[in-house]
């Protein structure tokens, strides 16, 4: 399990040994293993070198092993910090390429083709993400339902940040404003845009990863790497963000006030909204006239950016 840690199967095995007996001596884990005393003592190095064990001032030595959870989150914090060097060499190292060869077209682009492909790459690029994480969402989804979203839960704890665009058909999918709401309470800032043009996805201002035709979107994807298009994917991003409706309510709005003016401006009909809110259509109907009444809004939408201006909502 550990060795792609650093750790070798036959240290791997001397450490699980001492799990279950913690507190022995040297001889007796070589004993418990079958193995040769002093060919051991080298292997409790190693493992005191890695943090999983320390040996204590006893004599004789004593090996206590460190709890198996605290062990492997510091070894996979030095891991992914050796990761992160050989990642910054390899952008000294491009530096050394010719320039000719550097914005060659292939390595601006990749062009990739087919369903899998495609959210194979995106696990690839979210994995790699380190920064900042702006998505705008919108169905069909090349990954499985569910698969993409732990992973980006996973950069939230991180201490990525992550900005996302909703459209509306992407919040009617069932569970999907629960989700949202879940998401920005984990840290996601989110706004619903009543029209985003594309899915895109732009991991650390590094990389960009788009439908090649739009409505074609989990056929044929593009990922753009920094040039001048990745930048106006990113600047593109930006005013749709500032068009856009946030998600999370104010806390000195009503709750349910908050819920309905955010499914207004993502476009739900009044039975959409009356099924996530457990609410009847009637009683929906009603609020929203008043809603949008009390606002001054010809449109849902507009409505929605009404209560915005009012600090109703909030990122």
């Amino acid at each position: 399990m550990l060795e792609s840690l650093g750790v070798e199967p036959s240290d791997e095995e001397a450490y699980r040994a001492l799990l279950s007996a913690p507190g022995c001596e040297i001889g007796q884990l070589a004993e418990r293993l079958g193995r040769d005393e002093q060919e051991l003592t080298g292997t409790v190095g190693w493992l005191e070198k890695l943090g999983l064990l320390t040996t204590t001032s006893d004599d004789p030595i004593r090996l206590i092993p460190t709890r198996p959870d605290v062990a492997v989150d510091a070894l996979v914090a030095v891991r992914r910090a050796e990761l992160d060097r050989v990642r910054a060499e390899a952008r000294v190292l491009l530096s050394e390429l010719s320039t000719q060869e550097r914005y060659r077209p292939e390595n601006l682009v990749e062009v990739l083709v087919g369903q899998e492909a495609i959210a194979a790459r995106f696990a690839q690029l979210l994995t790699g993400t380190r920064e900042e994480l702006l998505v705008i969402d919108r169905p069909p989804y090349a990954s499985k339902t569910g698969e993409s979203e732990p992973r980006v839960r996973g950069l939230l704890s991180d201490g990525v940040v992550v900005h996302g665009i909703y459209s509306p058909d992407s919040l009617g999918v069932p569970g999907a404003v629960d989700q949202a709401y879940s998401a920005a309470d984990a840290g996601e800032i989110s706004r619903i845009h009543p029209q985003p043009p594309m899915k895109l996805a732009v991991f650390d201002q590094k990389a960009a990863l788009l439908p090649l035709v739009v409505d074609q979107l989990v056929d044929s994807a593009l990922v753009v790497h920094p040039c001048a298009l990745l930048d106006a994917l990113t600047q593109m991003f930006w005013l749709l963000w500032d068009q856009a409706v946030p998600v999370v309510p104010s806390p000195k709005a009503d709750p349910t006030d908050a819920r309905l003016m955010t499914l207004l401006a993502a476009g739900f009909k009044d039975d959409a909204i009356a099924r996530q809110l457990a609410l009847s259509s009637r009683t929906v109907g009603r609020r929203v006239a008043e809603l949008m009444e009390t606002l001054g809004a010809r449109t849902r939408f507009q409505a929605g950016i009404h209560a915005q201006r009012r600090h109703l909502l909030e990122d």
